[in-house]
This record gives structure tokens, C-alpha cells and sequence, in this order.
């Protein structure tokens, strides 16, 4: 469960951020509109891995302004994204409408997921890139990803590595791990009133509070909540520039260490099946 007042300070902080990011080049909302093909370049990285969505009933978990919802329902699943920033919600709410998809938006905490989804009701439950820094308890959000699926159902995150976030990006002429790998149950505290889009606006909101997972916790959590790991793979890019001033934009559009790419896994994409 995540501490209250944790959870009012990055609510506070979100609910700043909705606006900008829908305002801002990098989510480029108005793109869903004018194309009905459009998907999110997260959603694209992993297309052939998501496989064939239709008629599949999916939850995206801390889906923010929906961009990565929409684009699920594009591929042809019966999405309910969940937020619980209310400036969020309200965002991907009349996107939707504009872009005349079928997705629902629900705002609610992960803690509360279950009691505002319903308990066994999806085949999917989805999770992207930047969600779990946000969770103080990484075996708890494993129960809730586990009382949403029906049997048989199946876990799809992407998500930043951990040892990225364990990173200090300050020091550039090393990889140095200057913040925790495993989780603690103190958070991290950061006081930035920037956000990770260009934009002239300040976030007054601007503390925020954030933990870490290591790889070992989130694969023992996933297989204690009754799930079977089916897929793991670590990638050598992220859809930002983590590291700035060490990364260069590769091929597919996503960020790469300029030197030594092969040293420091970025992100990585986890799947796992419901079996009890």
C-alpha cells in the first residue's frame, strides 16, 4: 500500500504534468486524431510481441493521458485504462472521444484497481514504460495484477531497468550506481519542477516520491502472485534520453548509449500467464 502522503504528493505532481504532456510535442496527441492507425511508439516497440489483441479485454495500469490505451484498442483490444490522477483521466477521457476510440477511463489508485475493475475480468493487463517507480510495494502491485486476470490470462510490461534508475546521470564520465537497485521502504524523494517534455511551464507540485525494483523482486513477486513467467527479454534502448549527453537516437526511434551500448541494459519487456 502506498503512504498517503506519497501518494497526494505525486498525484499533486501528475496532475500538473497531465496538461503539459498533452500540450506537448513528444506526445503529439493530436496525431491519434488525424490517424486512426497512429499507435505509440511504446505500444510499436513491442507490436510483435503483444501479438493478436482482438477481443481481448485488457486493463492498462497508470495508463496517464491514454496514448498507449488507444493504441492497444487500435490493435483490436476492449481496453479500460486506469489512472489516478484526475487532470489524467479527464485528458485521455476527451482524446479518446476525439479519436473515436472505445477505450474507458477509470480513475483509481493501483491499490484500489480491483475494487473499481472488477476481480477476474480481463485477458490482459498492461503496464508501460515509467509505471512502477511510482509503487512503494512491488509483491503487492504482482496480487493486483494477479486478482485482475481471468485464468489464463497474461501480464505485458515494458518497463525502465532498474539498474537505469539505480544510475546518478550526473556523473558523465562513468556509469555510476548512486541510487538504490533494490527497494527500500523509504522512498526516494526528488524536488524537480520540470517535466520530461519541452516546455516553458514550472510544475509547482514538484516534490515527488519514488522506489525501485530490482529484477529479482519483480520476477519472485510475479511468480508468488500465481503467475508463470513466459517471456523476459532486456533491451539496450529506452524511449527517452535517460542519460543525457551519452545517447544517440537509434534506427527505431528510441535512445541508445553512444559507447558501450552493450555494458548497461535499459529497459525490458516481461510477460507472464495467470495459472491459479
Amino acid at each position: 500500500m502506498q503512504h498517503s502522503s506519497s501518494y497526494d504528493l505525486n498525484r499533486a505532481n501528475w496532475d500538473e504534468r497531465a496538461p503539459l504532456h498533452l500540450a506537448s510535442r513528444e506526445y503529439a496527441v493530436q496525431s491519434y486524431v488525424d490517424d486512426p492507425t497512429r499507435l505509440s511508439d511504446v505500444v510499436a516497440f513491442d507490436r510483435e510481441r503483444l501479438g493478436d489483441l482482438h477481443g481481448v479485454r485488457a486493463a492498462h495500469l497508470q495508463c496517464h493521458i491514454g496514448t498507449d490505451t488507444i493504441s492497444l484498442e487500435r490493435l483490436g483490444a476492449q481496453v479500460t485504462g486506469l489512472d489516478f490522477s484526475p487532470a489524467a483521466i479527464e485528458g485521455a477521457r476527451d482524446l479518446a472521444a476525439r479519436a473515436n476510440s472505445s477505450a474507458v477511463f477509470v480513475e483509481a489508485s493501483v491499490d484500489d484497481a480491483v475494487s473499481a475493475l472488477g476481480e477476474g475480468r480481463f485477458d490482459l493487463v498492461y503496464t508501460g514504460i515509467g509505471a512502477l517507480c511510482w509503487l512503494p510495494d512491488i509483491t503487492a502491485w504482482a496480487r493486483t495484477v494477479s486478482s485482475l486476470l481471468a485464468p489464463g490470462g497474461r501480464l505485458f510490461i515494458r518497463e525502465g531497468h532498474p539498474v537505469l534508475w539505480a544510475i546518478d546521470e550526473n556523473q558523465a564520465d562513468a556509469l555510476v550506481l548512486g541510487y538504490p537497485y533494490f527497494e527500500q521502504s523509504e522512498p526516494l524523494v526528488w524536488d524537480d519542477s520540470s517535466t520530461y517534455v519541452e516546455t516553458d511551464e514550472s510544475i509547482r507540485a514538484s516534490v515527488t516520491h519514488e522506489w525501485n525494483h530490482g529484477i529479482g523482486e519483480i520476477l519472485t513477486a510475479v511468480l508468488d502472485a500465481g503467475m508463470t513467467i513466459t517471456q523476459f527479454v532486456e533491451h539496450t534502448s529506452v524511449p527517452w534520453e535517460a542519460l543525457p549527453g551519452r545517447m544517440h537516437l537509434d534506427d527505431n526511434g528510441e535512445w541508445t548509449l553512444t559507447e558501450h551500448a552493450e555494458r548497461l541494459p535499459l529497459t525490458y519487456t516481461l510477460q507472464a500467464t495467470k495459472t491459479v
